[in-house]
């Protein structure tokens, strides 16, 4: 709780995506919080139609780990990744350290899905914009009371299949997420970004809006 925060601009600009947990488990109080921050998300017609699922039994768990497995191979190749060597402190080193280290735990913390239900006729897309804002509102209550999180993509390739199946998630649901939660060994933020220059226009595509990023 010590990197604990009220700042809501502290908040946003140093939810850094934190791979490296200790071994200390999530309270209840604490993880409610999260869950109930996430609920607090703009929702379609206020619909509210999505599901949080909790996985904390060591059945639940090691599906997790499977799902992770499964996530690691598809991804060291599209990234280009290997273990680093020992005596290599390159950013990029680090980096691909906290990643295998958050896999090769995978079974050994809290996670949550979050799922969201289909309507015939919306897109998934669409849909995604009455889930995703919760995932966010999780992943900002965990940092302002100091937790970390990551949003992982063990709920996709052949996770997703082990993911719902475990927990028995019907056909007319979309796992649109999963996030693993905890204590962070190491700290937060701040992000790193690139300008915001290189995101904005202003009236037209290709017309710089100088005014509105810079200061």
């Amino acid at each position: 709780m010590s990197d604990s925060t009220t700042d809501v601009w502290e908040t946003m600009s140093t939810a850094r995506t934190i791979r490296r947990f200790t071994d200390e488990p999530v309270d209840d109080a604490t993880l409610t919080k999260c869950l109930r921050a996430a609920t607090w998300a703009p929702s379609g017609a206020n619909a509210q139609a999505w599901k949080f699922v909790v996985l904390r039994s060591p059945e639940l768990r090691a599906v997790v780990g499977k799902a992770a497995a499964h996530a690691l191979d598809v991804i060291e190749p599209v990234y280009g990744m290997s273990r680093p060597a020992a005596d290599d402190d390159s950013r990029r080193a680090r980096n691909n350290r906290a990643t295998y280290e958050l896999h090769d735990r995978a079974g050994e913390f809290t996670s949550v899905l979050f799922a969201q239900q289909r309507f015939e006729t919306a897109s998934e897309l669409l849909l995604g914009g009455s889930i995703f804002p919760a995932m966010q509102n999780f992943l900002l209550a965990a940092r302002a009371q100091g937790l970390g999180a990551c949003l992982t993509s063990w709920a996709s390739y052949e996770g997703e299949a082990l993911l719902r199946e475990a927990v028995g998630m019907p056909s007319d649901w979309v796992l649109a997420g999963h996030v693993v939660v905890g204590w962070p060994r190491g700290s937060h933020g701040p992000v790193r970004r690139r300008p915001l220059s290189d995101f904005v226009a202003l009236d037209h595509w290709d017309t710089p809006a100088d005014r509105l990023t810079t200061g």
